[in-house]
């Protein structure tokens, strides 16, 4: 019997987060998942009047062809994925899989050449400029492992997250992107973080589910060589496969000139992989009143609720700072007091304390106002 949560999870991603229209094409990417909700995408594609295509996508396969993979059939392999996206108007990225660490043993300048060249040429350059988008993760087993969590838990944890009203909070919103805005310098304290850059010019940006589900963040990003201090990451950040932790990086006038973790030649190789990599493409802050512990899953992680994630490598046109990089790396600071706590200072204002907005006209992003 079909779970009636996937037709609503459906209906939120085409008809909110894509808003097919008819007669365009809706291309539907899956990884590693069973076809029950890629066939209510479809339908829901097709009812909206648009014509669905659909990709099934295999972890364990994209190692297999990225681990011998050559540049030649990389640049084949990217000229052919973006002709195709070319063609769409809209894409749903359907993520799932049994196990997280599928790409960890893949040597970094076999993924450095993904990414660069398939990723880059595809996602980058064509999915993310020229179609609206929106990427989620599935509910797996192993998900709900990795959250301790038993999966009947999971599931309801889940749906809860990727079907709540997004439009309820995309309103609330609007006070913070407005104050980004108009802010210039930012501050964020806590244990292990002193860290100042300026906003500037750039402001901010709604992610209400149109981009991305689960949801909740607002961006945008620090003025290129701005960024000064040192910052102290206390969830765990994945990457590639490997679960990076205890990562602390040294800024000076943008920069990362220092960078530690639980491997610090892993991350160093990963910094070094281009010149943008050592430089921060986006600052946000994370709101979703339902996510509130990390999860090893950069989708849910990054829109925890009191947090904020500061992401070396690439900018997005539309919180642009001029950084370009074959990296996105979204990692992530907790500042609840159970997690250390914390402060963000706007222009030497307190914005957030401890995870909770105190300012009058932020308070509707407080999580007791959201759900």
């Amino acid at each position: 019997m079909l779970d009636p949560r996937l037709t609503k999870l459906a209906d939120v991603l085409v008809n909110y987060s894509v808003k097919a229209q008819p007669g365009e094409n809706i291309l539907i990417e899956a990884y590693g998942i069973d076809s029950a909700l890629v066939k209510e995408i479809v339908k829901k594609v097709h009812a909206a009047g648009a014509h669905p295509f659909v990709n099934l996508r295999d972890h364990a396969v994209i190692r297999e062809l990225v681990m011998n993979g050559t540049e030649a059939q990389m640049q084949t392999w990217a000229d052919a994925d973006a002709f195709q996206m070319k063609q769409m108007n809209g894409y749903i990225g359907v993520r799932g899989g049994a196990n997280i660490y599928e790409l960890s043993d893949i040597p970094a300048d076999r993924m450095k050449l993904y990414n660069s060249v398939y990723y880059q040429q595809v996602h980058f350059d064509v999915r993310i400029k020229d179609t609206r988008w929106v990427v989620l993760r599935y509910p797996t087993s192993s998900m709900a492992q990795l959250a301790s969590m038993s999966t009947d838990a999971f599931e309801d944890f889940y749906f809860n997250v990727c079907t709540m009203d997004y439009g309820k909070m995309s309103k609330a919103m609007d006070p913070l992107k407005e104050l980004m805005d108009r802010t210039d310098k930012v501050r964020l304290v806590g244990p292990g973080t002193d860290l100042t850059f300026s906003i500037k010019g750039i402001g901010g940006v709604k992610c209400d589910g149109e981009l991305n589900i689960p949801d909740g963040e607002v961006y945008s990003a620090p003025v290129r060589d701005s960024v000064n201090g040192v910052i102290s990451y206390n969830t765990p950040s994945p990457h590639d496969g490997f679960i990076f932790e205890n990562v602390v990086l040294h800024f000076e006038n943008g920069k990362i000139v220092k960078a530690t973790a639980n491997d610090t030649d892993r991350i160093n190789e990963i910094f070094d992989m281009d010149e943008g990599a050592r430089y921060v493409g986006e600052f946000a802050i994370g709101v979703n009143p339902y996510i509130q512990h990390p999860m090893k899953d950069i989708l849910f992680d990054e829109k925890i609720d009191g947090s904020f994630h500061f992401t070396p490598g690439n900018c997005y046109d539309d919180a642009y700072n001029g950084n370009k990089s074959s990296l996105h790396w979204d990692m992530v600071n907790i500042q609840r007091p159970e997690y250390g706590g914390g402060e963000i200072w706007f222009d030497d204002v307190l914005i957030r304390k401890d995870g909770i907005f105190v300012l009058p006209e932020l308070l509707v992003l407080n999580p007791e106002n959201l759900k």
